[in-house]
């Protein structure tokens, strides 16, 4: 089988004056015949022909909105009724037929798209807010939640929102990652062009759109993919590699042609026909590695001996290639756990991101700890440096983090109510502050105490309060600072951006660094424990001014700030020339900008 990353042009029901043209591939099957309204269901009646493995006909009286599926007969006289891989649309779960379906939709972003390919450079910002569609407010269809989640998005100073996977899934508490239909948008919010019109809204907004993708992994549901055409058609045949025990789903089997094209045209679909800006690709990690979630045993080494997925890195490369050929200002993004090399290079697996993994969970420990331990996890602040410029990251606080009794970010932190408001303000002031762009869960930025739950909806009514109001007030002012300062966005991938100033300071529970863009510096200082602290600052000679402090009183903090200009006197602190000292309130972080001469 040739290269053919557009198959979405000639699988699947296509519509006539008359009928319904129906395309389908099942090499390994006896006899295909399409089912549906138009027939009543009865096998037989529109037998499909084989030419060489793939399977057409056309059906007269067929007509766009009936439901089908393929009644397919396999060698061994097995029967299956599966639904169409390539339908742009199926009934809405629990039900599970195709809906023949065809749209078209004219979009009115030709401002966003023009501007995208800079909007999306390596060099600007990139804010993401992630969201669960279904409950990021209960009973909102495409349309209401584009208008709603554009608003919020831009008030909130987000470049961009990343959405859960939108590929139909039959179960709702998969929340998408167990997908089934690899061409379609869920039913359950509206209809494609719906959602062509949800990513439409937001780009008139200046709010670009993520999706989140699966092609490690698809859904064992019987009306899917699994064993098509009584073969293993899409999964590895070997269950040491074709199914996945974390997940109780099947692992697409990279090797074959048909599986590469199937899942990149899939890419190509969403990319062109919704103008989605970016995938995110989900498992990465699960794909690299054979042994993932495997004791020894339970899989098959590569033909080195050795644990990579050989054909999966293969066909991750031939993806990121074929998608920055064809849609070179698009995102592509890796959900990778590993330290596996030059996932963002172009010599290797050639993303243009990956999630650090490492400073979510490094961070999150040290900040779940009471700060007068933390003098002992001070290494967990500081290891993420070491590495932060090898790869191009993104820094999630994702919703991985806020499920199955992990609590919410607010039950992580230490302390009483006032403590934990002021450490997840600290929390966020940091990971602005740190180099790699920004991703921050839905539902995170209002202080939510509840852990995610994707059968309700956030907490909204928490902004009756002074201090949720005042976590929400401070992610949308650090937002903004983001954006608007070079120093903190320019040069995320250039080690000589940061300076350390104060990196050894355990005992006292403060770091402190300078960021910094051509004539812009910004200097951030951290006081992670519980005590208010002078504190002199290293600094290069001029003149600074604090811009922006965690405790600031419209955060609801404390209101200890350090006013007016701060001249550096020439005392050597730190190992710099030049100094001025400032008062750290307890558990703060502030940025400190230099004054232009």
């Amino acid at each position: 089988m040739d290269i053919d990353y557009r198959l979405f042009e000639k699988f699947g029901s296509f519509i006539d004056k008359d009928g319904v043209f129906f395309r389908v591939y099942a090499p390994n099957a006896k006899e295909v015949s399409v089912v549906g309204d138009f027939n009543n269901y009865e096998m037989g009646k529109n037998v499909l022909e084989n030419k060489n493995g793939i399977w057409e006909g056309f059906v007269k009286g067929a007509k766009k909105g009936d439901t089908y599926k393929y009644a397919i007969v396999t060698k061994d006289n097995r029967i299956f009724y599966k639904a169409d891989p390539f339908s742009r649309l199926y009934e809405t779960p629990p039900k599970s037929a195709s809906i023949i379906y065809e749209f078209d939709y004219k979009f009115n972003d030709n401002d966003w798209m023009k501007k995208r390919a800079k909007l999306q450079d390596y060099d600007m910002p990139l804010s993401i807010y992630e969201v669960h569609l279904g409950s990021w407010k209960k009973g909102l269809n495409y349309k209401e939640l584009a208008l709603e989640l554009s608003k919020y998005a831009k008030e909130m100073n987000f470049t961009h929102i990343e959405i859960m996977p939108v590929t139909e899934y039959p179960f709702d508490g998969s929340w998408g990652y167990q997908a089934l239909g690899y061409f379609a948008p869920t039913s359950r919010f509206g209809k494609p062009e719906e959602f062509a019109e949800f990513v439409d809204i937001l780009h008139q907004e200046g709010v670009g759109v993520i999706m989140d993708w699966v092609p490690s992994h698809f859904v064992t549901d019987g009306h899917g993919l699994i064993s098509f055409d009584g073969s293993a058609l899409y999964e590895y045949e070997d269950p040491r590699k074709g199914y996945h025990p974390e997940w109780g789903s099947m692992i697409f089997d990279y090797n074959k042609r048909w599986v590469r094209n199937f899942l990149i045209s899939s890419a190509f679909y969403f990319l062109e026909k919704f103008h989605i800006d970016g995938i995110r690709v989900d498992a990465v990690a699960s794909m690299l590695y054979l042994d993932y979630a495997r004791k020894d045993g339970e899989w098959v080494p590569n033909k080195y001996g050795g644990n990579e997925n050989l054909e999966a890195i293969s066909f991750l490369k031939e993806l990121n290639g074929a998608v920055k050929t064809e849609f070179g200002d698009c995102l592509m993004v890796a959900e990778e756990s590993t330290a596996f090399p030059g996932v963002t290079k172009k010599e290797g697996l050639g993303f243009d991101y990956k999630w650090n993994m490492g400073w979510m969970h490094d961070t999150l420990r040290y900040f779940s700890k009471d700060p007068i331990y933390r003098q002992y996890h001070h290494n967990e602040l500081t290891f993420t440096f070491y590495y932060g410029f090898d790869e191009r990251f993104i820094l999630p606080l994702s919703h991985d983090e806020v499920v199955h009794m992990k609590g919410s970010l607010m039950t992580k932190m230490p302390g009483g109510h006032i403590e934990k408001f002021a450490n997840i303000r600290a929390l966020f002031s940091y990971m602005y502050a740190h180099p790699g762009k920004k991703l921050l869960f839905m539902g995170d930025e209002i202080a939510q105490f509840r852990e995610w739950d994707f059968a309700g909806e956030i907490d909204w009514y928490l902004l009756e309060d002074v201090g949720n109001r005042g976590v929400q007030s401070l992610v949308k002012d650090l937002n903004y600072l983001y954006k608007t300062k070079k120093a903190l966005y320019k040069t995320d991938n250039n080690p000589n951006s940061l300076e350390w100033i104060d990196v050894y300071n355990y005992q006292n529970n403060i770091l402190s660094f300078i960021r910094k863009y051509e004539d812009e510096e910004i200097i951030i200082v951290c006081n992670f424990s519980n005590i208010i602290q002078k504190y002199r600052v290293g600094a290069n000679k001029g003149e600074y001014i604090e811009i922006f402090n965690s405790q600031d009183e419209k955060y609801a903090g404390s209101g200890i700030k350090n006013e007016g200009i701060l001249k550096a006197q020439k005392i050597e602190s730190f190992g710099r020339e030049y100094s001025f000292e400032i008062t750290l309130p307890q558990l703060s972080v502030i940025y400190l900008e230099k004054k232009g001469d």
